[in-house]
């Protein structure tokens, strides 16, 4: 684990409503980067933000 994945290690991800998948920041916690992502929520868009922990390899917490 690289020494910026232990010390930001949550990230925030954004969905569009075709499926694509981007990477908007990383945190230094969880609470931090829910902030940021429900700061992005609009109710008139299509778009998706979630807060997940990076993996021991780098990637998303999923898998």
């Amino acid at each position: 684990m690289s020494e910026g994945t232990a010390s930001l290690p949550w990230i925030v991800i954004r969905q569009d409503d075709n499926g694509n998948q981007y990477r908007v920041g990383r945190y230094a916690t969880e609470a931090e980067a829910q902030k940021i992502a429900d700061s992005f929520e609009d109710p008139g868009n299509k778009r998706l933000y979630v807060v997940e922990r990076l993996g021991q390899n780098g990637d998303g917490g999923r898998g």
